[in-house]
């Protein structure tokens, strides 16, 4: 491990060192490396750097004991000459010791050298290698370096260390690849030496960065290495949260992007903090930035971070400041948020409002009345804040030297307070007085107050003013007659030349006037009122009556004792009345006027001189002097006649200043506060703009102040001299009128103290404001192609960008209303706010669209003097389209899917058109199968859609997430259905459809998507086929099925389960019962049958078959296999019989199932063997459970009965036997049968008892509803008997009879017959007859195969259905034989005789090849009498070779017993000693041997052979005889009879049910024209002949209609005579009835009518010809048609014409007479047995191969023959096979 300079003391990074120093490092690097070798600590290596060439170089290596006990050990030199050291000599080291041996090298030449030196100890030898290396290159750093996590257009770095650890100095470069960079990126390094490298990354799209830099290093030949530098780069996510807004959890587009600081008081700031969220996992920078305006703006709002890093998943505060100027001023302003790279950026929008105070007086006149002369009286004055921000006010009066004085004149009233003044009336003068004074509020326009009163005096009594004296004054002075004094006013109203109006005021005649209305007077704005006085401006209301020069005046610097020269003050009189003006004298005041009351001429001046008078030196001096002008004739109230002349005085105030300051002394320092703002209020051009400046005195002293107004003449200042008392401040209003829009710069000079030293400039800029909306992306909109009738909404900016709010109006033309409208269409824009508005647009055709709307922009306050409004033009381009949806695959089939199961997939929606398109889907849901469609109907939908409606851009696609979960196990089809739907509110800027509101679509609007299919299934499982064998060989396929209830089983299969049936999904050892609970409502039996004891066991194999789509895990569980394994202790010892019964089965394995559980895949079969062992005699009964994982849980009962040898038993499955249903009405019920099953071994006699029978005949009026053919009957062991009934219904009802059937010597039974009339005309149960025997697919296959089994049948059951009873009918059977090698022989056995009269096979027997299949046709003939057949047809099957070899060997066991009958041998050799001889071989039956008592055992001379026995009975077990036979004889002196093979039965049931015709033809019309009713030949005995007739006598008796007839009276049996009667004798007159007999014979000549001898045809045209001559003779006038005219044949007929037309009539009669012979029933029975042997040698033909049915017809064209000029027909012939 190197270590670096910095981790050694006093070492520092990059300084090199010398080559000595670097090897002594290096040797104490390497020495660090020890080795422990039994307790001796030495270095791994030791080694040589930086050596020369002659020169020795000795290094130390050092030996530690570090075991506890003393070591010894000796060492061996180093074998090359060039390392060595001090002669060998043993070494002792006790513990803790170190011995430091030297080793001493000496190079010859510069190469590499490697040595070592070995130790010796008692334990072993190691050695330490010794190394001398060359100086090499050699540079160390890390193989990867990692940096962190870094940001798109971000910077992140890290550094890494390179060490030279090489011996020589090395420069070094680097080469790195893009986003990466090295710093420095090249560099030199000594020896040892060291240097930090900085990795710089700088990504500039997101992903894993993982580069290779290469670093160059060396200097003659570089040498590189590699350093993988691995990064990565995220995109940053930057969000916007005003601060006070819930932030935890914020997910995206839950910011507000709105700063609204709401209304902030004037010249006060306000911040607030906006968060920034970095939703990102790397550190984001942004740069904060003021949106940029071009015009001129005044920035109320301020933020002092222009840049940042947001911390990732942190956040960043930015504060920003408002402070608002002008007061009802809304500012708004836009800040953007960009991230690095401009990857995203966030607008966030500031606004707010400038508030400022609300002051108010509740009252603006105070009336003082009247006082004497020398008194005073107050009043009080009230003034309030209705704003919360505080106000400066001040009342421009000066309380020294006015009349009015007030105690707080000046001050501040804080917010939502009321001030009360106290308002002091003191006269020096008996006269009126009126002074109007204003009261100033800072950010606030002024307010005037009137102050008036009246002084009287001894002789002066002058009248009292009154407030409505005031108004009429003001009315009067509008209408300019205040000019004139109240006794001329007087005069002229006493003369008419006035006028009083209904106020009371004065006015001219209307015919002076012209009829104009007199001018009213109306309160002038308190702003122009207060500039426009005719001082500070050039401007005046109205018209000045008194006046005075100069309004202000400066004395200047005046030292006492000096005088100063007195101000000449000029008054003059503008009124036509002579005027007294009285100034108010000011006691302790420095300025004084002289004269104090003069009287003024009219339209005259008059002079006065202010003279200053100062007490006191460096001091200033200001003061306001007040004087009163008043008409001489108010000077008492009666000079005036009439009120409405009165004047009220006019006020005159002069404005003086001065200061004592010596030339070198210094004017006191003004301490103060200015508030004046930066900007006059924004105006429109050439409109006057006001603002106010607050000069607060904070010294203790008074203070001056004065503004040069011809420095600056655009701003005018109000006041603009004056003085403030200490503590108080003073309130200007300044006004400017800008005529441009360009901005000025406004300089004021503010003196102060009266010295220009003291001069402070204040700057104010102002501006005119011109009507400029700013509209997005010059003024165009442009829609995307829009869906006709849609609606599509994008959002458009306009923005204010002046600093007056403006109110804008949309105006779109009529005709395009429909087309293109905006929200809102109206409304206000704050200054430089900017407004988005909703603009929709909705095609209504198919066409390209270029609209234009216009908005219009007016000031909010409009101005006379300014245009109204601007208008700017928006040019909207659109086009409307029509498109379509479609799904890319039409139908979509997702086969099965497992009930109750969730299966996802999507469907892809396209759009190819051009426009965007709004779907709603629809979803109807059909649900088939066997289920009740009013059930099904209101199921909830199985079908979900991730979404129902969205957006499909134009020329793109979208996925539909679909979930599909079938509650039942039927087949669902779903159709999705599309409709187009036109939203209004479509935020296509925003992509947010969801707040869309979609017109309703129609049914009709819907267009078809796509139709998805799915099949709800369960894991099911059936039978498919079953066949018997051991004892149980003699059951037909068709018994077993009945048997084992296998139509059952499959039925409850296919059902779906129960929820109890899931409790346990799969197969589980759940009871601790030995018998196991049941969860299944569902019971079946499993019949094995019986047989005796000791017989082979029935064995049933049933195949298992998957036909669904699911594996299936199916399991035969016994109820050992449910029961968990328990301790013995926790077992029950004690039983129930039930329990003991189940354990000797199970223990005793007497049913076994083979396999019991197995996996199905779909598809697949599994052939399941079942036994049963006939151990015991008794029945057995064992409940096994089927299970069917996760599906079906069915309880079968195995049931066996096994039987004693000699018992007769007859097996019942069921004691119930159901009768095919029988039509109420029918002539001719058909004969039914009943199957006995005989499961013993001796043959059985049964006999059924009547009583029960005999007694439902009794109540159903003596109808024999049921009756039992055979009563009585024997069945043979293993074979199955059968009882023939009949079923009569009187009624369409069930009729039920218990019927004893008594086993002779065995068990009887009680069997319940049932049988159902129904009502043929009923459609429903005629339809439900019909199909009971009806050729169906019938249950099971041939696909199982019994061990040892040789041939097949291709089918195991025929059934006929409902033929009618004198037809026949024949089907086709084939016999396989599945051996390769070994030919069989079969044989046809019917089981009841009776049956070989109406069921035929042919052939009977035969031999059948390897691998050939025989066709034996079952042909079904006619019965004569309606029955209902059911026969068991069994065919034996032998294998040939043992037939051969059986008759082999009974021809010659035949041929010994022939020989020993005439044979016998003699066995005394000895006569004379008689002694007995040894029996020769002797010949038995079946190896019975004859068996001989003792006493019978004579010695005789001769001795014949022994006799030949029969076989035993078959009734016997195989070899049970035999075994007691044999015991204990010599077998081999016994010769058995040979056995005969036994066969191999194949079981083929046979069902047909007849009809008599008429009940044919009632119910099964359709059905009849496919029979052909066959008749016998005559030379053939006709069927009646072989019929039974006792069966039919007996039959008659109990037949209903022989016995009513035979029960009928005379008087009934008459009736019917004579009806018969009436009705032959009238087919006998009817004319029409022997015209259809006629027509009759002119129907098609058939077939069969050529099949007749040549003499018949002879004797038939000789008595035809006579008939037809005697009809010619007979007739006087015949007719003929010769060459298509007709001709009469008169007498005079020649002889040749009538021999033609004879020939003629001739022909017509033979064709009749063909007509007539194709109507004989022998023909028609010919002809169908010739087409039955035609069509069976073609089947048989076909089945050999010989004919190819399926084979295409293919025409040949023979080949012309030369003896024909015109070429042949084509021929079709059949294809026939190569």
């Amino acid at each position: 491990m190197a270590l670096s300079g910095r981790d050694r003391p006093g070492a520092a990074p990059g300084v090199p060192r010398a080559p000595g120093a670097l090897g002594s490092q290096v040797s104490a690097r390497e020495a660090k490396k020890k080795c422990l070798f039994w307790g001796i600590e030495v270095p791994e290596t030791l080694s040589w750097h930086g050596w020369e060439l002659g020169k020795e170089m000795i290094k130390h290596l050092t030996l530690k004991n570090v075991h506890e006990k003393t070591q010894k050990l000796s060492y061996r030199c180093p074998p090359t000459p060039f390392f060595f050291t001090v002669f060998p000599q043993p070494i002792t080291l006790s513990p803790g010791m170190s011995l430091t041996l030297p080793i001493v090298f000496r190079p010859s030449e510069k190469r590499e050298y490697e040595d070592s030196i070995s130790f010796v100890k008692a334990e072993g030898e190691f050695s330490v290698t010794l190394r001398a290396v060359l100086p090499c290159l050699h540079l160390s750093f890390p193989a990867a370096v990692q940096l962190p996590i870094c940001a798109v257009h971000n910077v992140t770095e890290t550094t890494f260390p390179v060490h030279n650890v090489g011996d020589l100095f090395t420069t070094f470069a680097w080469e790195t690849p893009s986003p990466f960079c090295m710093i420095p990126d090249h560099g030199m390094l000594n020896p040892g030496a060291e240097c930090m490298v900085k990795v710089v990354f700088q990504p500039k799209v997101a992903g894993v960065h993982d580069v290779a830099a290469t670093c160059w290093f060396g200097n003659e030949e570089k040498q590189k290495m590699i350093i993988q530098l691995k990064a990565m780069a995220k995109y940053p996510y930057l969000r916007v949260c005003v601060t006070g807004m819930e932030c935890e959890g914020v997910q995206p587009g839950k910011f507000e992007d709105v700063l609204c600081f709401g209304s902030v008081p004037v010249g006060t700031t306000v911040e607030k903090c906006v968060e920034i969220f970095n939703m990102s996992v790397v550190d984001a920078p942004c740069r904060i930035e003021r949106a940029k305006d071009p015009l001129f703006h005044d920035y109320v709002f301020s933020c002092d971070m222009s840049h940042g890093v947001v911390p990732a998943k942190g956040k960043l505060v930015l504060c920003i400041r408002f402070q608002p100027q002008i007061v009802g001023e809304h500012s708004t302003d836009y800040f953007t948020i960009t991230s690095a790279g401009c990857l995203l950026e966030t607008v966030l929008k500031v606004a707010g409002s400038c508030k400022g105070p609300l002051v108010s007086l509740h009252q603006y006149s105070v009336d003082f009345e009247w006082i004497n002369l020398g008194e005073s009286l107050m009043q009080t004055l009230k003034i309030s804040n209705m704003s919360d921000v505080p106000a400066y006010y001040q009342f421009d009066i000066d309380y020294k030297g006015s009349v009015f004085s007030l105690d707080r004149p000046c001050g501040v009233l804080e917010g939502t307070t009321t001030l009360t003044l106290k308002v002091t009336f003191r006269p020096t003068h008996p006269m009126t007085y009126h002074r109007r004074v204003v009261c100033l509020v800072h950010h606030q326009e002024p307010m005037y107050v009137d102050f008036f009163g009246t002084c009287h005096s001894g002789t002066a009594k002058p009248t009292t003013l009154q407030a409505r004296h005031l108004s009429l004054y003001r009315t009067n002075m509008v209408r300019g007659l205040t000019f004139y004094p109240p006794d001329i006013l007087s005069v002229m109203l006493k003369e008419g030349k006035l006028q009083m109006d209904g106020n009371g005021a004065l006015m001219l005649p209307p015919e002076i006037t012209q009829d104009k209305a007199p001018k009213e007077y109306l309160e002038p704005n308190s702003m122009t009122e207060y500039f426009y006085d005719g001082v500070s401006s050039d401007l005046t209301l109205f018209p000045t009556h008194v006046s005075v020069s100069p309004r202000e005046y400066d004395f200047g610097c005046c030292i006492p004792p000096h005088m100063a020269e007195p101000l000449p003050l000029r008054v003059t009189n503008h009124t036509k009345g002579n005027i007294i003006v009285s100034w108010t004298p000011s006691h302790g005041s420095a300025f004084q006027v002289h004269p104090e009351i003069c009287d003024i001429p009219p339209l005259k001046s008059s002079a006065f001189r202010v003279l200053f008078k100062p007490t006191q030196v460096n001091t200033l001096y200001a003061a306001e002097l007040e004087g009163f002008a008043f008409y001489k004739v108010m000077r008492h109230y009666t000079n005036v006649e009439n009120d409405t002349t009165i004047c009220p005085s006019w006020c005159l105030t002069v404005k003086l200043r001065a200061h004592t300051y010596e030339a070198e002394r210094e004017h006191f320092i003004p301490q103060y506060i200015l508030d004046v703002p930066k900007t006059f209020p924004p105006v429109v051009p050439d409109t006057d703009t006001y603002c106010s400046m607050l000069l607060s005195n904070t010294g203790t002293s008074l203070m001056t102040f004065s503004v040069n107004q011809t420095v600056c003449p655009s701003v005018l200042v109000k006041p603009s001299s004056g003085h403030i008392i200490p503590g108080g401040h003073q309130i200007f209003f300044l006004s400017t009128h800008p005529v441009s829009t360009v901005s000025q710069q406004h300089i004021l000079p503010l003196q102060l103290n009266s010295y220009p030293g003291y001069t402070k400039e204040i700057s104010l800029q102002s501006c005119a404001e011109s009507l400029l909306l700013l509209l997005e992306g010059g003024g165009n909109l442009y829609f995307k192609p829009l869906y006709i009738g849609a609606s599509s909404t994008r959002m458009y900016t306009i923005k204010n960008c002046t600093r007056l709010p403006m109110v804008f109006t949309w105006k779109i033309h009529q005709s395009n209303s429909k087309i293109l409208s905006v929200r809102p269409t109206a409304g206000i824009l704050q200054p430089y706010e900017a407004m988005a508005q909703a603009w929709t647009f909705t095609p209504d055709k198919e066409t390209k669209y270029l609209l234009q709307a216009m908005v219009f922009v007016r000031w909010k306050m409009p101005d006379p003097m300014f245009p109204k409004s601007v208008r700017y033009a928006l040019r909207i381009v659109g086009e409307g389209t029509l498109g379509t949806i479609r799904a890319e695959k039409r139908h979509l089939d997702l086969g099965n899917v497992l009930v109750g199961d969730l299966q996802s997939f999507s469907i892809v929606l396209l759009n190819d058109g051009i426009c965007s398109l709004n779907y709603i889907l629809s979803v109807k849901q059909l649900i088939t199968g066997s289920c009740d469609p009013e059930e099904v109907c209101s199921d909830p939908l199985a079908l979900e859609l991730e979404h129902s409606r969205g957006t499909i851009p134009a020329r793109s696609k979208t996925f539909v997430g679909i979930t599909v979960r079938p509650a039942r196990r039927l087949h669902y089809t779903w159709s999705i259905k599309c409709a187009l739907c036109t939203p209004t509110s479509e935020m296509d800027v925003l992509g947010c459809s969801e707040a869309a509101t979609d017109h309703a679509s129609t049914e009709e609007e819907q267009q078809p998507l796509c139709c998805i299919v799915a099949t709800g299934v369960y894991p099911t499982l059936c039978i498919t086929d079953a066949c018997s064998g051991g004892s149980a060989n003699n059951i037909s396929k068709l018994h077993l099925w009945g048997l084992f209830s296998l139509d059952t089983l499959n039925e409850y299969l296919q059902r779906d389960p129960t929820p109890g049936e899931l409790t346990y999904r799969v197969p589980t050892r759940h009871s601790t019962c030995l018998i196991p609970p049941v969860y299944t409502p569902l019971l079946l039996d499993f019949n094995f049958g019986s047989a005796p004891v000791g017989s082979e066991p029935a064995i049933v194999m049933l195949l298992l078959e998957n036909k669904g789509v699911v594996p299936v895990d199916w399991a035969f569980l016994f109820p050992s296999d449910q029961k968990m394994d328990m301790q013995r202790w926790a077992e029950d010892i004690e039983f129930s019989p039930q329990e003991l019964h189940q354990m000797r089965i199970q223990d005793n394995q007497l049913f076994s199932v083979s396999p019991k559980s197995g996996t199905l895949l779909p598809g697949q079969e599994k052939c399941v063997h079942l036994s049963h062992r006939h151990d015991f005699i008794g029945t057995d009964r064992l409940p096994v459970l089927l299970k069917v994982s996760y599906g079906r849980e069915i309880l079968l009962t195995f049931i066996g009965v096994t039987v004693e040898h000699d018992q007769r038993y007859v097996h019942f499955a069921s004691t119930k036997h159901l009768f095919t249903p029988i039509a109420v009405g029918g002539s001719y019920p058909p004969t039914q049968i009943y199957k006995l099953y005989n499961g013993g071994s001796m043959p059985v006699m049964f006999e059924v008892q009547l009583d029960n029978i005999v007694r439902i005949q009794e109540e159903n009026f003596q109808h024999p509803v049921f009756v039992c053919l055979t009563p009585r009957g024997e069945i043979p062991p293993g074979k199955t008997g059968h009882m023939e009934w009949i079923f009569s219904p009187l009624e369409a009802k069930t009729y039920l009879v218990d019927v004893p059937i008594h086993i002779m010597g065995g068990e009887s039974a009680l069997i319940t017959f049932q049988g159902v009339g129904y009502n043929p005309n009923t459609v429903g149960e005629t339809a439900a007859s019909s199909k009971a025997l009806s050729p169906s697919i019938l249950p099971g296959s041939n696909k199982l195969i019994v061990t040892g089994q040789a041939a097949t049948l291709s089918h195991h059951r025929i059934c006929f259905g409902n033929i009618p009873d004198c037809t026949k009918a024949s089907r086709l059977v084939f016999l396989n034989n599945i051996s390769e090698s070994k030919s069989v022989v079969f044989a046809w056995q019917i089981s009841i005789c009776e049956d070989k009269t109406v069921l035929q096979i042919a052939p009977e027997s035969g031999v059948v090849q390897p691998g050939e299949s025989i066709p034996c046709f079952i042909t079904l003939g006619p019965t004569g009498t309606p029955f209902s057949c059911s026969t068991d047809l069994v065919c034996e099957v032998y294998i040939e070779e043992s037939l051969v070899q059986y008759k082999r060997d009974l021809h010659a066991w035949q041929k010994e017993k022939e020989q020993q009958a005439v044979e016998f041998i003699i066995t005394e050799k000895d006569l004379e000693t008689k002694k007995p001889m040894s029996p020769a071989v002797r010949l038995v039956d079946s190896a019975e041997t004859e068996n001989l008592p003792e006493s019978s055992a004579v010695i005789r001379k001769y001795k014949t052979l022994p006799p030949i026995k029969s076989h035993p009975k078959r009734s016997q077990p195989p070899g049970c005889l035999e075994r007691k036979q044999l015991l204990g004889k010599d077998t081999s002196r016994v010769w058995v009879k040979p056995e005969h093979p036994k066969p191999m039965l194949l079981h083929l049931d046979v069902s047909a049910r007849s009809h008599s015709i008429e009940d044919f033809l009632s119910n099964f019309t359709s059905e009849f024209p496919k029979y052909f009713l066959c008749r016998p030949f005559s030379a053939q005995p006709l069927e009646s002949e072989f019929v039974d007739w006792s069966r039919c006598r007996d039959r008659m008796d109990m037949d209903p209609k022989w016995l009513s007839l035979a029960v009928a009276s005379k008087q009934e049996l008459q009736m019917v005579t004579d009806i018969l009667t009436g009705i032959i004798r009238g087919l006998l007159e009817n004319t029409q009835f022997h015209d259809a007999v006629k027509r009759s014979h002119n129907e098609p000549i058939p077939y069969f009518t050529q099949f007749r001898s040549a003499k018949s045809a002879e004797l038939w045209d000789r008595r035809e010809c006579s008939r037809i001559a005697s009809r010619v003779s007979a007739s006087p006038d015949l007719y003929f048609e010769r060459d298509g005219e007709r001709k009469e044949i008169s007498q005079e007929t020649s002889p040749s014409d009538l021999l033609e037309s004879l020939e003629i009539f001739h022909h017509k009669q033979l064709m009749e007479r063909k007509e007539m012979i194709s109507r004989q029933l022998a023909i028609g029975s010919f002809v169908e047995l010739v087409l039955e042997n035609t069509l069976q040698n073609i089947l048989i033909e076909a089945s050999r191969g010989e004919v190819v049915l399926t084979a295409r017809p293919r025409v040949i064209a023979l080949p012309p023959s030369p003896s024909r000029s015109s070429s042949l027909n084509p021929l079709t012939t059949p294809q026939q096979s190569s």
